[in-house]
């Protein structure tokens, strides 16, 4: 069998177990073994949702509905296929991996920014109405304020809504070992970078750090870690493809 481009290398993955597999498969078909240490779960908000499902059950005609991750779209669709949102409401997905993940769970997505962040959804992102309309944001629990804070000056009436949290596991010692002796971390979150961090430290980390995108990359540089290659396409097959540009070209 031909080698892949990643063989022999070991790459740390730290999204969730249950959210892992599609990241495993794509570093293993590049013949990476992949080492998983999940470092964060994801869970319900505090309220237990319902703060999420009376914000899409008020919204009308005219108003949006923002989606900043595939977790995020997974809590909307659990919500909206009890009690579907009213016609005419707007959906935009910040990245593809939320716009499909949104999509498979029957929402209509109006608008994806070009870059999967909340800057890119900023630069795309229409003005009010003059009568007024609303936004309701449906993401983490702990979330960046550029999307509330922008778009509240710009006019919108904004609704903030914690859709789930994200919550740190533990990372035992064989885990902090398989890191330290791996040749590769992939980062796909801010949270992810976090928490791994603050189990082993940055010493703890392989000597090449990829990140998902620009909000995770400064997340890790705050922290204080070398991020040495960042995705341009910010879903887990981007993270590999750039891993794999990377490495060829040295």
């Amino acid at each position: 069998m031909t080698p892949g481009p990643l063989s022999g290398r070991r790459v740390v993955v730290t999204r969730p177990r249950s959210q892992s597999g599609s990241l495993v498969e794509l570093l293993e078909e590049a013949g990476a073994e992949a080492v998983l240490v999940p470092v964060i779960s994801i869970e319900d908000p505090a309220d237990g949702g319902s703060a999420l499902r009376r914000g899409l059950a008020g919204l009308v005609s005219g108003d949006w509905l923002v989606v900043t991750s595939p977790n995020g779209a997974a809590r909307v669709g659990a919500a909206t296929a009890a009690r579907p949102l009213a016609d005419g409401v707007n959906v935009a997905a910040i990245g593809p991996a939320t716009s499909r993940e949104a999509e498979l769970l029957g929402l209509q997505i109006d608008l994806v920014p070009r870059r999967a962040i909340a800057e890119g959804l900023l630069e795309v992102f229409p003005d009010p109405p003059a009568t007024g309309s609303r936004v309701m944001l449906a993401r983490a629990e702990t979330a960046r304020d550029v999307l509330p804070t922008v778009l509240t000056d710009r006019g919108w009436e904004v609704d903030d809504v914690a859709a789930y949290r994200t919550v740190s596991v533990e990372v035992d010692d064989a885990a902090g070992v398989a890191c330290r002796q791996s040749d590769v971390v992939i980062f796909s979150s801010s949270s992810t970078v976090t928490s791994l961090i603050e189990a082993i430290g940055i010493e703890g980390l392989p000597p090449l750090v990829v990140s998902i995108g620009p909000a995770t990359s400064a997340t890790a540089r705050d922290l204080g870690v070398d991020v040495a290659i960042e995705a341009t396409v910010h879903t887990a097959s981007g993270a590999v493809a750039a891993l794999i540009d990377h490495l060829s070209v040295r």
